[in-house]
């Protein structure tokens, strides 16, 4: 059989679309495991922030203590270095440990008078600084055998940072 010129012959008819098992002009991307992988690397991301921050603020809690720590060690050496210097009767060492609104107030011989005439304290227990209002509770004995508590007013010097005594209160 023969065709006329210009006839379509069977062999040109269009191809069929693709079927099973033809490669696909781009690759697909997988979908298996996506969702556990995404879960994963957030679990970890969220377990690194926790760690940090707990670090973060577990160092903040021990800083908190350490400070508090050092604050009370600071106050039992100076309220301790004034009594003793008042029982030894060493009353220059002693008007030395005070703030300068008290040394305004008294000279260094007032200041003797005065507190030779109080009685003297034998023995002290340093309690904790409160830190709201820097005072020290402190409990004395007195050589006449009576007790007291004591409120130490403690005020930090402009100049070394030391803290001095600043009033006591009974």
């Amino acid at each position: 059989m023969t065709l006329a010129a210009g006839a379509p012959s069977p062999t040109d008819a269009p191809p069929p679309p693709p079927g099973p098992g033809v490669t696909p002009p781009f690759a697909a991307p997988p979908t298996e495991g996506r969702n556990a992988r995404m879960w994963l690397s957030l679990g970890i991301a969220g377990l690194a922030a926790v760690l940090c921050c707990g670090a973060g603020g577990t160092a903040l809690v021990g800083l908190v203590i350490t400070q508090a720590e050092s604050l009370n060690e600071q106050a039992d050496t100076i309220v301790g270095d004034y009594f003793d210097a008042l029982a030894e009767g060493k009353y220059e060492d002693a008007y030395e440990l005070l703030c300068d609104d008290l040394q305004r107030d008294e000279t260094p011989a007032q200041f003797t008078a005065r507190v030779t005439r109080e009685p003297r304290v034998t023995s002290y227990q340093v309690g904790d600084v409160n830190l709201t209002d820097l005072t020290v509770p402190t409990d004395v004995t007195y050589a006449t055998g009576g007790r007291d508590r004591l409120e130490i007013t403690l005020a930090q010097d402009s100049g070394t940072g030391q803290f001095e005594v600043c009033g006591i209160a009974g």
